[in-house]
């Protein structure tokens, strides 16, 4: 049986994109692919500007989970541990880079206690099917197999020539956003990523607003 590695399950607003001020279950999957998430190999990384603490299970919520519907059943925990009615039950399967875990069983075992399922995913790892949203995040070099979705997200600025703006714009995906970079030059990677918007409006600007209003 499959044992899914959880860092941590918690309920708050989506902050980031087109969802935008949804509510929703972050399910974050530990590890990933471009960064083993210590830090004295940050400058070694495919990915070195990573905010996320994905490592082990010790996060709110965290643990081990064996087979899909041990995980499914925690969500829907995490979701009801206070009174929630209307809409739909969202779930937003992050990491790390969460398709290294998550695969269609567990994708049907939360559709069937009742969720919406979405990803938020590096994109070098091609999305299993019976997701509902997927919002893919280039990071440097990382070369891309998912090359379809809803939403392509792309934190800018990145040096690399790979991960400029106009390399995705021939991809599928129903929108484009640009995310200013949250480093000690955040204010003029807002201000960049806003003119490069109002050039290029195929493009839009998305703000982790999460972090502006004090949400996790």
């Amino acid at each position: 049986m499959k044992v899914y590695s959880v860092k941590e399950a918690y309920v708050t607003l989506q902050g980031e994109g087109a969802q935008t001020g949804r509510a929703a279950v972050f399910l974050r999957f530990s590890g990933c692919n471009l960064w083993n998430g210590r830090e004295e190999d940050r400058a070694k990384s495919v990915c070195q500007f990573c905010d996320t603490d994905f490592i082990g299970t010790d996060g709110q919520n965290g643990g081990r989970f064996e087979g899909a519907d041990e995980l499914a059943a925690h969500v829907n925990r995490v979701w009801h541990e206070t009174s929630r009615s209307g809409g739909r039950p969202y779930v937003i399967c992050t990491g790390g880079e969460p398709l290294l875990q998550l695969d269609r069983a567990a994708i049907a075992a939360l559709k069937n206690a009742g969720f919406e399922v979405g990803v938020e995913t590096n994109g070098t790892i091609k999305a299993p099917d019976g997701l509902d949203w997927i919002c893919v995040s280039p990071k440097g070099t990382a070369p891309l197999k998912q090359l379809s979705g809803d939403e392509l997200k792309l934190v800018f600025p990145q040096a690399e020539e790979a991960a400029q703006p106009a390399q995705f714009e021939s991809l599928h995906f129903q929108h484009f956003f640009l995310q200013p970079k949250d480093d000690t030059a955040t204010r003029d990677n807002i201000a960049a990523a806003a003119a490069y918007c109002m050039k290029q409006p195929k493009w839009r600007l998305s703000l982790q607003t999460h972090k502006l209003i004090g949400l996790p």
